[in-house]
C-alpha cells in the first residue's frame, strides 16, 4: 500500500487520555481532599502515578509520541487559564494564599466566592469553566504545570508533546468579566495573549519539546472574516518566533470550513485536522488547496467520541488519499480520548458478541498504532486484523438486536399530528392554573435530591447480595418519604419525589428500555469530579413497561401537593448515550419518542398532573455549523413533542435545561411547547431571561436562582436579587422559582438551607408584588 519513504515517517499518537484512571482514582483523590481526608503531596502523587500509567500503557500500545498537558485536576480550560494569569480578581487572594485551593475555588466556588461560569465544550457532555476577561486583563504566563508534566514524560524515555488550548480558541470561548460590558470582545486582547503563548512555548523548547500541539476546535465554528483574520495572525506572529518547538495546529469535532487554508497556510510545522465522517469535507478541501507540502499532517481517522469499533479498511482508503498531500502522515484518533471510556476488555456483562463492536480509549489506541504499521509495513502485515475487523462490522449489520419490524412499523407510522398538542397554550394554561391552584412565583426543585450514605450502602448492598430487593426498596421508600415531607414543611409547591431509586437520568431509562446496553466500568468525565456511565444505544428502542409510575404514585400518597413526574427527554436520551452510528440520528430519536410517549400517558393514567421531560442537551447536541442545525431542531423538537403531545389540557408539561449557551436556541425552546421551561440561570446572572424576553417567549419559565454545581449555600437577599431582575424579563404570572439543576451532587445540609432561603426569597419578592 504505502512506499518505504512514506511508511518511515507514520506514527501513531493522540491527543489526550482519560484522567480519571481505571477505577476513577483520581476523582477519589480529589474528593478526598476536598474532605480534608488526603493532603495535597498524596493527591499530587497519585495524579502523577495516574499520568505515568497513561502514558506507559500508551507507549506498550504502540502510540509513538504521547500528549503531555491533557491531564488536569478539574478542567484543561481552566489550566489555561492559569497558565496565562488570567486569574478573576476574586479568586486572587486564594490563588495567592494556596495554588491548589485557589485552583478548585476558582471551579467551585466558596461560601463567599462564586465560581467561574460553566458551560458545554462545544457539542460534546463535557463541561468547561468560562474564562472572565475584560479590557483591563493583563495576562501573564506561568507554564509550571505544561513544563513539569513534560518533564515527567521526558524522564520516562518517551516522546512527548505537549497540548494547549490555542490562542484563539481560548479568547473566542471566553466572556466579558462581572462588571465589564456585555458587547465586549475577548478576542481584542489577542495581541496582548500572543507574548505570554511565546514566552510559554519557549519555556517548552528549553524543557526538551521537541512539538507542542496549540487546539483550536473554535474554528470549526462558523467564523467572521474578522476572527479568521484574527487565526492568520496570531500564527503568523507565532510562527515567526525561533525560540519555539515545531506546532501542530489542530482541529476536531467538524469541518474547518474557511479556516483550513488559515491554517494550511500558516508558518508552522503541522496540521491534525479531523478526517471522520463529521468532517469528511476536510479531505476534498485540503485536496483542493494542495494539500500540506514538507509539513507533517496528522490525520484523525479514528473517531475519538464515540465507541464502535473503527472500520479499518475505510481509514485506510482516507489514508492513502492523504500520503499524496502531506510530507508526512501520521495517525490518531479526531479528538481527546477524554471523551470515551478507558477499557471495554472491563466489561464482563455485555454479550461477548456484542462487545466485538466496542472501541474504548485503549481499543482505539491499539486501532491507531494498527492504522500506522499498516502505513509503515504495508496492509499485508494486519490482514488477520482487517479479517477480523470485517466480521465485527457484518456481526453488528446482521443483528437482530439492531432491527426490531415492530419498532421500525411504529415509527414509520407517526404523522405530524401526533407531535402537537391538541390546544393551544392559552388554552392549557387556563386549564392548568384551574387544576393546579399555585401562588405567584411558585417553587419547585429540579428533580433530584441527595443521594445519601444510607441509600448508596444499600444500593452496593443489593448489587453484591448483602441484602434483597425488598430491604432496598424500603430503602428508597424512607428517603422518598424523607424528601417529601422536607418539601412540604419548607414550603415547596410542586414536589418531586427526589430520584433515590435513580442511579443516572439517563442510565435509570436506558436500562428499562430494550435496545440500550448498560456498561459497569464506562465512566467518562461530565465536569470536575462528575462522572457518568453514558449508556450504549445499540439497537432499535421500546418500552417493555413503565418505568418511572410505581414511585411517583408512591410520592403522590405521601402528599396533596402536585409531585411531579420525571423523564429525561429523547435528545438527552440520544446525546449522554454513546448512539448507534448505523442509522440517521432522528430515526432514533423517533423511536426513543415513541417509548418515552408510552411512559408520558401512563403517568397521566395514574393521575401525575405535572410532567417534567428533561432536555439538557438540546443546546450541547446542536450542530457547530449554521447550515447544518435547520434540520437538526427538527428533529429534536419534535422528538419531545412527539414524547408530551399525547397529554390532556390540564396536565402540566415542563422540560429542564442547563449550563449552555441558551441564546442558540431560543426559538427551538420555543417549539417545544412545553408549559414551563426551567433554565441555569444563577451563573450567567440571569442572562437566559434576558433573551427569552428579547424572543417574545410566551409560556412559563423559571431562570434558575440558585447555583447547585457550588457548594456555597447562596442567601435570601442573593436569590431575592436574582429574581429581581428575573421578574425585569419576565412577567411575575410567568416566573416560576427553582435551583439551576438537579440536587443530586450536594449534601443534605448544604440542599436544606439553600431551599429554605430559595422558599423565602419567593416570599419576600411576593410580598414586594402585592404591596406594589
Amino acid at each position: 500500500m504505502t512506499t518505504k519513504s512514506a511508511a518511515a515517517a507514520a506514527r501513531a499518537t493522540v491527543y489526550g487520555y482519560p484522567r480519571q484512571g481505571p477505577a476513577r482514582e483520581l476523582k477519589k483523590a480529589i474528593e478526598g481532599y476536598w474532605k480534608g481526608h488526603v493532603d495535597a503531596d498524596t493527591l499530587r502523587a497519585t495524579a502523577a502515578g495516574l499520568r505515568r500509567a497513561n502514558w506507559h500503557e500508551l507507549a506498550d500500545a504502540g502510540i509513538g509520541e504521547v500528549p503531555t498537558g491533557d491531564f488536569s485536576f478539574y478542567d484543561h480550560v481552566l489550566d489555561s487559564t492559569v497558565m496565562v494569569g488570567a486569574i478573576p480578581e476574586r479568586h486572587r487572594p486564594a490563588v495567592e494564599a494556596d495554588a491548589l485551593d485557589g485552583y478548585f475555588a476558582m471551579a467551585r466556588g466558596t461560601q463567599d466566592v462564586a465560581p467561574l461560569e460553566m458551560t458545554k465544550w462545544f457539542d460534546t457532555n463535557y463541561h468547561y469553566l468560562v474564562p472572565e476577561l475584560g479590557p483591563g486583563t493583563v495576562f501573564t504566563a506561568d507554564s509550571t504545570k505544561q513544563v513539569a508534566e513534560l518533564e515527567e514524560a521526558l524522564a520516562l524515555g518517551l516522546p512527548a508533546r505537549p497540548v494547549l488550548v490555542g490562542p484563539v480558541t481560548y479568547l473566542l470561548l471566553a466572556k466579558p468579566a462581572p462588571g465589564v460590558a456585555a458587547d465586549f470582545e475577548p478576542l481584542a486582547l489577542l495581541d496582548r495573549l500572543l507574548p505570554v503563548y511565546a514566552e510559554v512555548l519557549a519555556d517548552l523548547r528549553e524543557a526538551g519539546a521537541e512539538w507542542v500541539q496549540l487546539d483550536e476546535p473554535a474554528l470549526v465554528q462558523d467564523r467572521t472574516p474578522a476572527e479568521l483574520n484574527a487565526a492568520r495572525r496570531a500564527y503568523r506572529d507565532l510562527g515567526a518566533l525561533t525560540d519555539r518547538p515545531k506546532m501542530l495546529l489542530a482541529s476536531y469535532f467538524d469541518r474547518l470550513g474557511d479556516a483550513l487554508p488559515v491554517l494550511a497556510g500558516a508558518p508552522v510545522e503541522g496540521l491534525a485536522p479531523d478526517f471522520t465522517e463529521a468532517a469528511a469535507a476536510n479531505l476534498d478541501a485540503l485536496a483542493a488547496i494542495g494539500g500540506l507540502p514538507g509539513k507533517r499532517l496528522v490525520a484523525g481517522v479514528v473517531n475519538g467520541r464515540n465507541i464502535w469499533v473503527d472500520d479499518l479498511e475505510k481509514s485506510l482508503a482516507t489514508l492513502g488519499t492523504l500520503l499524496g498531500l502531506a510530507g508526512r502522515v501520521d495517525v490518531a484518533a479526531s479528538c481527546s480520548l477524554l471523551h470515551v471510556p478507558v477499557d471495554a476488555a472491563l466489561e464482563r456483562d455485555i454479550d461477548p458478541q456484542i462487545l466485538r463492536w466496542l472501541a474504548f480509549a485503549r481499543q482505539k489506541t491499539a486501532e491507531i498504532a494498527t492504522l500506522a504499521r499498516a502505513l509503515t509495513q504495508g496492509t499485508d502485515t494486519i490482514s488477520a486484523q482487517l479479517a477480523a475487523n470485517r466480521a465485527d462490522l457484518a456481526s453488528r449489520t446482521t443483528s437482530a438486536l439492531t432491527h426490531d419490524p415492530h419498532v421500525r412499523a411504529r415509527a414509520a407510522a407517526v404523522t405530524e399530528a401526533d407531535a402537537r398538542r391538541a390546544q393551544p397554550y392559552a388554552e392549557r394554561a387556563a386549564a392548568q392554573r384551574g387544576s393546579l391552584g399555585l401562588p405567584l412565583l411558585p417553587t419547585t426543585t429540579i428533580g433530584s435530591f441527595p443521594q445519601t450514605a444510607e441509600l448508596r450502602t444499600a444500593r452496593a448492598g443489593l448489587r453484591a447480595g448483602r441484602i434483597d430487593g425488598a430491604a432496598y426498596e424500603e430503602r428508597v421508600r424512607a428517603e422518598i418519604q424523607e424528601v417529601i415531607s422536607f418539601q412540604e414543611k419548607v414550603g415547596i409547591d410542586v414536589l418531586v419525589h427526589g430520584e433515590p431509586e435513580r442511579n443516572d437520568m439517563v442510565q435509570h431509562f436506558a436500562e428499562q428500555l430494550t435496545g440500550y446496553l448498560a456498561t459497569q466500568h464506562g465512566w467518562v468525565q461530565s465536569y470536575g469530579t462528575r462522572y457518568v456511565r453514558p449508556p450504549i444505544l445499540a439497537g432499535d428502542i421500546s418500552r417493555p413497561e413503565p418505568m418511572t409510575v410505581r414511585w411517583t404514585t408512591y410520592a403522590q400518597s405521601l402528599t396533596g401537593r402536585p409531585v411531579k413526574g420525571m423523564l429525561t427527554g429523547p435528545v438527552t436520551m440520544l446525546a449522554w448515550s454513546f448512539v448507534r452510528d448505523d442509522q440517521p440520528l432522528a430515526d432514533t430519536a423517533r423511536q426513543v419518542a415513541l417509548a418515552l410517549r408510552d411512559e408520558v400517558n401512563d403517568l397521566e393514567a395514574a393521575g401525575t398532573s405535572v410532567i417534567q421531560v428533561d432536555e439538557p442537551a438540546l443546546r450541547e447536541t446542536l450542530p457547530l455549523r449554521a447550515a447544518d442545525r435547520p434540520a437538526y431542531l427538527a428533529w429534536a423538537t419534535e422528538a419531545f413533542r412527539l414524547t408530551t403531545s399525547g397529554v390532556r389540557p390540564d396536565t402540566q408539561v415542563h422540560t429542564h435545561m442547563c449550563y449552555a449557551e441558551f441564546g442558540d436556541i431560543v426559538q427551538a425552546i420555543d417549539d417545544l411547547d412545553a408549559d414551563v421551561v426551567s433554565l441555569e440561570a444563577a451563573r450567567s446572572h440571569m442572562q437566559v431571561a434576558r433573551e427569552l424576553a428579547a424572543h417574545g417567549y410566551p409560556r412559563e419559565a423559571g431562570p434558575g436562582v440558585y447555583d447547585i454545581h457550588s457548594p456555597r449555600v447562596p442567601g435570601v437577599d442573593e436569590a431575592a436579587a436574582l429574581l429581581r431582575k428575573g421578574l425585569e424579563a419576565i412577567p411575575a404570572e410567568r416566573l416560576w422559582v427553582n435551583p439551576d439543576c438537579g440536587l443530586k451532587t450536594r449534601g443534605w445540609p448544604e440542599t436544606r438551607a439553600s431551599l429554605e432561603n430559595l422558599v423565602a426569597a419567593a416570599r419576600t419578592v411576593r410580598g414586594e408584588l402585592s404591596a406594589s
